[in-house]
């Protein structure tokens, strides 16, 4: 296939242009910046709605990735950048495929747990309704705009990720320091939710809502387990082979990162991947424990220590 990918240097995007170019697909990056574009790079600017829609014709797919972190302090100019870096963008990129003589087959979209808010230890699936919240908000205009990718037979899949375990970006990577110097801790009560999902698998997930003509619409991009922080905490310490007796309070949390902690680090999400279950997805990595040792690399310092031992 012929894939257009944006966001392609962010975190999922920097690993599934390698994965999909393994698999023998076409990769067309969307990149803002043109230093060190590729031979079949094209440059597109979403905040200036620049987008030569020529260049788009003959995709058989598209992954939209792109989007302003929100791992940062809420201020009112950057809620701005990630509302409409996100929305502004879709938008753009939702009129130049339908505009196309031919749109593709199929469009995947990101978007976030973020879009259920806080909602406790409350199991939610693609059914659920959406939360409260600005992280909720940016969610639902982030995939109304979206829709637009399916005004021309364009079959539509929205991918709403958990974190993300990756040694090189996103939570995880942020939460590693003060772990690895025996600092790390739940965040305030941590009985709330986390829904996670492996690197591995989500690369897998971008492949399988590509390839697969039923699946469509809103999908829970996640494991089949999600924990609570605590035991997120315990288990990350235990892989790490550090103590984890730190606990931040909540207030101490709201004071450091405002209204961002409030609702990333604070909120529970107890979301389950139904629809991929129902799809027949087989997870490589659904339980928590195994997903941590690949993402920091310690199954194959396991494999390096067996290969050493002396046979008997």
């Amino acid at each position: 296939m012929k894939i257009l990918v944006t966001g392609a240097s962010g975190l999922v995007g920097s690993a599934l242009v390698p994965f999909l170019t393994a698999r023998g697909h076409l990769v067309i990056r969307l990149t803002r910046t043109p230093v060190g574009m590729q031979e079949h790079d094209l440059s597109w600017d979403p905040d200036a709605g620049r987008l030569d829609v020529s260049a788009l014709e003959g995709l058989d797919a598209a992954v939209h990735l792109a989007g302003e972190s929100i791992a940062q302090r809420w201020t009112d100019d950057a809620m701005r950048r990630i509302l409409d870096s996100r929305v502004n963008g879709t938008r753009l990129l939702a009129r130049a495929l339908a505009a196309l003589e031919r749109p593709p087959r199929v469009a995947v979209c990101a978007s976030a747990v973020g879009y259920y808010g806080d909602r406790g230890s409350e199991e939610l699936t693609e059914d659920s309704s959406s939360g409260s919240g600005f992280l909720a908000e940016v969610c639902r205009q982030w995939e109304q705009a979206a829709a637009g990718m399916a005004e021309r037979g364009t079959r539509l899949v929205v991918l709403r990720l958990g974190m993300i375990l990756s040694e090189a970006g996103g939570a995880l990577a942020r939460m590693l320091p003060p772990f690895r110097l025996g600092a790390g801790g739940k965040l305030g009560s941590g009985e709330q939710y986390v829904s996670w999902v492996a690197l591995d698998d989500l690369l897998e997930i971008v492949l399988f809502a590509l390839a697969n003509p039923l699946l469509h619409g809103p999908v829970n991009a996640v494991a089949p387990n999600p924990v609570t922080n605590v035991e997120f905490t315990r288990t990350l310490g235990r892989v790490l082979r550090r103590f984890t007796l730190v606990r931040v309070p909540a207030f101490a949390i709201r004071l450091m990162f405002g209204k961002m902690g409030k609702e990333v680090l604070l909120a529970s999400a107890r979301v389950k991947p139904a629809r991929l279950v129902a799809a027949g997805f087989a997870f490589r990595y659904p339980e928590l424990e195994p997903a941590l040792r690949r993402a920091l690399g310690r199954d194959r310092r396991i494999e390096q220590v067996n290969r050493s031992l002396p046979r008997v």
